[in-house]
């Protein structure tokens, strides 16, 4: 028989399909969002020096996280056994965003093949933290891509590789430790020291599931009938270029994969940032290629399960 972490990431991730992210105001997520601009605010009036502040934010924001959830479940399991699986299915559901990640990007995948640019780039706006407002159609394809690989880790393969590790708790906490780095961990004025603490948590904790999917592209890439050595070679080659330690990985898996070439030049609230190219200038950017990384992410994501289920029989 599956054990039961294997059979709430099954059920977790099939709800995920039929129901997508809810936009509900009491989501978890959101309410973890609430929770970290709460505390920012506090922590920033106090006379403690930023970075430690930011120590205290991701301490408090994990604790809590972690102990809520884990209460929670338990006590879940003391009142019923079928009562906690539920409980645990739909908590590793909130942690986790593979519909989500495909609603968004066919939406920019739809309003460019309809020639609407200006949609593309607003759609577009609400999933990257890049200035949107000047992309060419190929740069609006560029930023889709990599979103697409990059989240494909964040918020599909991360979640459930903390679910099978320890369970829906796990899972949550995970997902709060991502949103901390999506609000606070820029390096700017701002965020520099008091989002440091998020930004190199964040870090870790993706650093296993980001080199899973140096595994999980290739052998997708493989099944879907795409380049999959040019998706190992571009991996080993070009997966460090990047300046975070882990999006480049699956980014270079994508990109080699489709034969195409990702990076360049990016603004930033106006300010240039010019990333390393990742991949060979093969094919030119089609808007196909934003359907094409969805469904590598999505057979990795399909991938990566099955091999939980196969450890947990």
């Amino acid at each position: 028989m599956i054990n039961d972490n294997g059979l709430i990431i099954l059920l977790a991730f099939i709800l995920d399909l039929i129901l997508g992210d809810p936009h509900w105001q009491l989501h978890p997520v959101r309410l973890i969002g609430r929770l970290i601009e709460f505390l920012e605010n506090i922590f920033r009036k106090t006379v403690i020096p930023l970075k430690i502040s930011g120590i205290f934010l991701v301490l408090s924001v994990v604790l809590f996280t972690s102990g809520f959830s884990f209460v929670l479940v338990k006590s879940a399991y003391m009142v019923n056994y079928y009562l906690g699986m539920i409980v645990s299915v739909v908590t590793v559901y909130f942690a986790i965003a593979q519909r989500n990640l495909y609603d968004e990007s066919i939406k920019i995948y739809s309003f460019l093949r309809k020639g609407d640019l200006e949609s593309a780039r607003k759609s577009l706006s609400m999933i990257v933290g890049r200035d949107t407002n000047k992309l060419s159609e190929s740069e609006v394809i560029r930023a889709s891509v990599e979103t697409v690989a990059e989240n494909g880790v964040d918020a599909v393969i991360s979640p459930l590789f903390y679910a099978m590790i320890g369970g829906a708790p796990l899972a949550i906490v995970y997902r709060a430790i991502n949103t901390m780095d999506s609000m606070v961990g820029y390096k700017n004025k701002r965020y520099m020291d008091f989002g440091w603490a998020a930004a190199r948590l964040d870090d870790a904790v993706n650093y296993i599931p980001a080199r899973l999917s140096a595994i999980l592209i290739p052998l997708s890439s493989l099944i879907y009938g795409k380049d999959w050595l040019g998706s190992f070679k571009i991996v080993f080659r070009d997966g460090k270029k990047n300046p975070s330690p882990n999006s480049g990985i699956p980014e270079a898996a994508v990109a080699g994969a489709l034969g195409i070439r990702l990076g360049g030049l990016n603004y930033y609230g106006g300010i240039p940032s010019n990333k390393p190219f990742i991949g060979d200038c093969g094919s030119e950017l089609s808007i196909r290629h934003i359907k094409e990384a969805n469904i590598l992410m999505f057979i990795s994501s399909i991938l990566f399960i099955l091999i939980c289920i196969i450890l947990s029989l």
